[in-house]
């Protein structure tokens, strides 16, 4: 089994320092209503050609620090959810040698054994305690291969996904010393003017780990399958307008999901699918931090367990929730939020549904994670610590779709061998032999 030694911990400051008109960050509503946990993702490369392990953690030390300048609330401590002291104690950073073949992490069928190139303790947990208080967690990882994987994990409370592969691509035109990008204007800490934060706010329901096992396996679904997919809605229902690639992977999922419950209960059950929405525009690109609402979509009866039917709500969901957001002043989405906030918190207590969750980072550019030393094997994340969520990332591609799924042990050995799931999706196993 693999295991991990921690060969060096230390601090990354912002380089120059933050400036003293910049020290107090607040944070805005929608950060207040986040949770605690972190936002993980990891690249994994093959053995680098023309550089040192040495000079690998030069280039991401000092290109890290220069960039925290620019992202400077990420090196700083949040105070009572209420702001952040961009004090500069910095990110942490870990360099640490793992005793194993790259290969191990990528042929292994489950996505968890990638758990190894992450901080550990770190990415599952739902406080952030006075020990482990650092907003943005970075961990350079080098296997006996000679294959690098590289790590960040950042709060969600300063950052939604978005934020999170915009810092990183960011980070990544840094490290290549790329001039082009002009990074005084490439982010903007002003989530608080579009969600003032306020006293009391709400919080999110607390993420506590599934009583039962839960496992991750990561699926693609390439482009061709995709048009597939979408031809089968549109003959099927042609009212339903250019379906995107995320609505039918979705309707996919969502469906062999539903059958999995069936199989094991053998009856139907209410299925309710979180979404979320991100909501640059309207507020703008540059934006950092959190700037998302949910929406969600339900299937009532079993005739309404059809790609076609889903794909249809869906859309339906979207296009309501852009009507209602588009004239709300700030207050009025902050209301807005709340209202979604209680609706999960409620529904989360009522046992005749069964809960999904979805999130897309596509079209966000975390595939294109090109330090100066080649385009990543794989881009993944952790698995989520709550059973019944997908995450959606582009594939090497740019085309098609890799669908990180997280499950309980029992109903992923039902999922993975669902007819309609293996004739869309293939899992995502690869080898360094």
């Amino acid at each position: 089994m693999a295991s991990s030694t921690i060969l060096s911990r230390k601090f990354i400051k912002p380089s120059p320092p933050t400036p003293s008109s910049h020290r107090h960050y607040n944070l805005s509503f929608r950060d207040q209503t986040a949770n605690n946990l972190y936002l993980p993702i990891a690249a994994l490369y093959s053995k680098p050609e023309n550089h040192t392990i040495t000079q690998i953690s030069n280039i991401l030390e000092n290109s890290l620090s220069k960039i925290l300048f620019f992202y400077y609330p990420f090196g700083g401590r949040i105070k009572d959810n209420k702001y952040v002291d961009c004090n500069d104690i910095g990110a942490e950073y870990f360099n640490v040698h793992i005793n194993c073949q790259m290969s191990e992490i990528l042929s292994n069928p489950y996505n968890d054994a990638i758990e190894i190139v992450f901080p550990q303790n770190l990415a599952w947990g739902n406080s952030l305690s006075e020990e482990r208080s650092s907003l943005l967690v970075v961990q350079l990882s080098h296997f006996d291969c000679g294959g690098v994987g590289i790590s960040i994990c950042l709060s969600h409370k300063v950052a939604d996904g978005y934020s999170g592969c915009k810092f990183l691509s960011d980070w990544v035109s840094m490290a290549r010393d790329d001039h082009k990008l002009n990074f005084q204007l490439s982010c903007q800490f002003d989530g608080a003017s579009f969600f003032p934060p306020i006293d009391n706010p709400p919080p999110m329901p607390n993420v506590v780990p599934d009583p039962e096992r839960c496992v991750s396996r990561m699926y693609n679904l390439s482009s061709s399958t995709l048009l597939k997919l979408k031809d089968i809605v549109v003959s099927t229902n042609p009212q339903i307008q250019n379906p995107s690639r995320i609505e039918v992977a979705t309707a996919l999922f969502h469906k062999c999901g539903v059958d999995v419950s069936m199989a094991k209960s053998g009856v139907f059950r209410r299925t309710v699918l979180f979404h979320v929405m991100n909501l640059r525009p309207p507020i703008p690109f540059n934006t950092i931090g959190n700037a998302t609402c949910y929406f969600s979509t339900r299937a009532m009866s079993i005739d309404k367990t059809t790609l076609p039917n889903y794909v249809g709500e869906l859309q339906k969901a979207k296009q309501q929730i852009r009507y209602e957001l588009k004239d709300m002043n700030t207050k009025e989405l902050a209301l807005h939020a709340i209202e979604k906030i209680k609706e999960i918190v409620n529904i989360a207590k009522d046992d005749c549904f069964d809960m999904y969750f979805c999130t897309s980072l596509c079209t966000f550019g975390s595939r294109k994670i090109d330090f100066g030393w080649g385009s990543p094997l794989r881009v993944t994340h952790v698995k989520d610590p709550m059973k019944n969520k997908f995450i959606f990332m582009d594939d090497p591609s740019g085309e098609g779709i890799n669908v990180l799924i997280t499950l309980t042990e029992a109903d992923m050995l039902l999922f993975e061998s669902n007819k309609e799931l293996l004739e869309f999706a293939s899992p995502v196993v690869q080898s360094l032999e």
